[in-house]
């Protein structure tokens, strides 16, 4: 193997990429990014960036001389429109990029809010250039409407509440948060939003969004007018898979993967937002959005495809992710699908507890508010399949929450 390409100069990218020097691989690599900026950390963007306590350009992850160190070459500004399994290429415009190795690491993109039926230019927040765009804005507005309660757009509210905005946060599901907390779990981040002063409204859709000189009208499906100056979108993202549609391969919501993060073709791989793998850990295939699932796939996705067909070790991830809101750290780890949810330490009230997930007799996930070495501890146990009778016994003897 002599030249390997890494599409997508996202978090996944890079830590392939220097994992695969780290390897020892000595061949031509090239790092392909459809932004301008080299890879940079995102979680700052809805937090520090938006509130002013970090400056943009210091979420870069690497310097220049980094990546010249590494013999890496960067292209960045380039989106990749196509990917040709037979010739073994990758089409940047009107450049053909040869690979002998692929690692397919395109992240994901902002969904963007449908209106009568067509996409809005509603802004979004994904993007380093999004950040410096919506930053400005909140520094000249005194109502943000934010539609989406995920956690990008539970960020986005806290960091305007922070600054002393007006915020009202508009989901369309019953209870915010249920597909990736659970319902119970999801219940409580929304008693956060608004124990901070946060008008949360949820199961509404928005029909319309009237634009006047310094002001918008959102309306809802059931007649509400919300009256605001600023309305920013937070409602999921969709994988970046568009430019694998002519190889053949599968990839729907994610491009599949086996356990060992390789597509169907022996020399491509794939890694973070965008690969929809088995995991073997909970038995199910997943497609997850996190910090910690980048870093590891985007490890795991070079050695394996180092090591060539069968000789890879499989990704077992347990979805770990945090967010801060409000000044409260919110971690989980795990699935959600679980026959039980139980608050083992602390209480909802006081949003400082932890939770455990039951799927049958075992720990399959665990929700934490503002106790993060517990949840750190409960996250071995669920990376070891614990039992869930063990799990609470931890807890009792002191062992989990000190």
């Amino acid at each position: 193997m002599k030249r390997i390409v890494v599409v997508g100069a996202g978090l996944a990218g890079l830590r392939a990429t220097e994992a695969l020097r780290k390897l020892g691989f000595d061949g031509a690599i090239t790092m392909v990014g459809a932004e301008e900026a080299g890879p940079y950390d995102r979680p700052p963007l809805s937090k520090q960036v938006l509130t002013g306590e970090k400056d943009p350009a210091k979420t870069a992850y690497r310097s220049a001389a980094h990546y010249a160190e590494l013999a890496v070459e960067l292209r960045l500004g380039r989106s990749v429109t196509e990917l040709d399994l037979r010739s073994r290429t990758v089409r940047t415009g009107d450049d053909d990029l040869p690979f002998d190795g692929l690692i397919v690491a395109t992240g994901s993109a902002a969904r963007r809010l449908t209106l009568r039926g067509e996409p809005s230019d509603v802004p979004v927040l994904r993007t380093l250039g999004d950040a410096r765009v919506l930053r400005d804005a909140l520094a000249g507005s005194r109502h943000l409407v934010v539609i989406g309660a995920g956690f990008i757009g539970s960020e986005v509210a806290s960091s305007a509440r922070a600054l002393g905005l007006e915020v009202t946060v508009v989901e369309a599901a019953a209870v915010p948060l249920t597909r990736v907390v659970g319902e119970q779990i999801g219940e409580i981040c929304a008693a956060l939003h608004r124990e901070n002063g946060t008008r949360l409204i949820c199961g509404a859709q928005v029909c319309a969004i009237d634009r006047e000189p310094g002001s918008r009208r959102v309306r809802l499906a059931d007649g509400r007018v919300i009256e605001g100056d600023l309305v920013v979108a937070g409602i999921g993202s969709v994988p970046e898979t568009g430019w694998l549609a002519a190889a053949g391969l599968s990839a729907t919501d994610g491009i599949a993967c086996d356990e060992f993060l390789n597509v169907g073709h022996p020399a491509v791989y794939a890694a973070g937002d965008v690969a929809r793998w088995w995991n073997p850990l909970f038995g199910i295939a997943m497609r997850t959005e996190q910090w910690t699932n980048a870093v590891e796939q985007g490890r795991r996705a070079a050695a394996n495809l180092l090591a060539g067909p069968g000789n890879g070790q499989p990704y077992a991830g347990s979805n770990y992710f945090w967010s801060d809101q409000y000044g409260v750290r919110i971690q989980f780890a795990g699935v959600t699908e679980a026959d039980e949810v139980r608050i083992v330490h602390g209480a909802a009230a006081d949003f400082r507890f932890l939770a455990y997930y039951r799927r049958g007799d075992r720990l399959v996930g665990a929700f934490a508010m503002d106790l993060p070495l517990p949840l750190v501890r409960s996250k071995l146990l669920i990376e070891r399949a614990a039992g869930w009778d063990e799990a609470l016994a931890l807890v009792k003897e002191g062992e989990i929450v000190a």
